[in-house]
């Protein structure tokens, strides 16, 4: 289960302290020019060391492009890419390979293959979220063409100053914006556009909620509240109000698609917690080395790039 998309698909590979990251996007349309300055933009905007709540890993994060390009142009093919790890430090988790971090993926991996990769979390890193970015960034300059486009913000963030100087971390909000999307996209039932949406951004660490428009905030309404009601403006059937989120039915209606992404509190902390090793003895510890204060700054930019994949994956279906 490391492929996302049905048309446009994107298959990621990698480890956070192994030789490379990458991945293989399928599905992309040919004889697109790429614009690589704007790939290498958004990979800056995801890039760590560049405050002091970011982790300071200082990795270059030169894509190397392996397949499917001729002269920077699209030839239709599975474009093949990698990003080497040329900042590893796995001595730093040398001390906890044998120790389950609370809220990590280190017993649940265990559980499930019987091994992990206990060198900055391994394949559960935030590390191996960069080939989104870049599958992101190329779906972004194929719905520009077409008059889409993808923002995201951070809307809430707790004192990630205040926390790094007492060792803690915190988690907060990004709200994404899809807009010029048209009408139509998305599946019935199983292949809903909120769906698709939802399933994407889950897949990034750390996500813990999500919702659509108004989302939460609909359960405490009447329906005369929440609905949208349809109105004719200058010729354009849309509504009066968007607290749908651009979706009705799983399909979206014309409206910019709203959705927000919450984020839980980077789980390594340098304060002392109390947890088992795998023998199932206590034991307590206190995680350094090198890691976010808060993963929302860096994260905007992956909010972005999935929900590009997946409205030109939905637009893709639809023609």
């Amino acid at each position: 289960m490391n492929t996302l998309g049905h048309l446009f698909k994107l298959t990621t590979f990698g480890e956070s302290h192994g030789t490379a990251i990458g991945g293989v996007i399928d599905g992309c349309p040919s004889q697109m020019k790429l614009d690589f300055d704007f790939i290498e933009q958004e990979l800056l905007r995801r890039k760590t060391a560049q405050s002091s709540i970011s982790s300071q890993r200082k990795e270059p994060d030169r894509v190397e492009w392996l397949s499917g390009l001729l002269d920077g142009v699209t030839l239709g093919t599975p474009i093949a890419f990698m990003v080497r790890n040329e900042d590893c430090k796995p001595e730093d988790y040398e001390a906890l390979k044998d120790v389950y971090r609370p809220s990590h993926a280190d017993y649940t991996y265990e559980q499930k293959y019987g091994i992990r990769d206990w060198r900055g979390g391994g394949r559960a890193s935030a590390r191996t979220t960069l080939p989104i970015v870049v599958a992101g960034a190329i779906a972004k300059q194929i719905l520009k063409a077409k008059g889409i486009q993808v923002c995201a913000e951070v809307t809430s963030m707790g004192d990630a100053e205040q926390a790094r100087r007492e060792g803690d971390t915190v988690g907060g909000v990004v709200e994404c914006r899809i807009v010029g999307v048209p009408a139509g996209l998305g599946e019935p039932m199983f292949g809903k556009f909120s769906a698709e949406l939802a399933h994407a951004v889950f897949s990034l660490p750390a996500v813990k909620g999500f919702e659509i428009g108004d989302g939460f905030a609909l359960a405490k309404m009447k329906g005369s509240e929440a609905n949208d009601t349809f109105i004719n403006k200058v010729g354009k059937i849309t509504t009066l109000t968007n607290h749908s989120g651009g979706i009705q039915g799983g399909i979206t209606n014309g409206n910019d698609v709203v959705f927000r992404v919450a984020f839980k509190p980077i789980p390594s902390i340098s304060q002392a917690q109390q947890t088992v090793n795998r023998a199932g003895e206590p034991c307590e510890i206190a995680i350094e080395g090198r890691h976010d204060v808060c993963a929302l700054p860096r994260a905007v930019v992956l909010v972005e790039a999935l929900a590009a994949m997946v409205t030109l994956d939905m637009k893709l279906l639809a023609q």
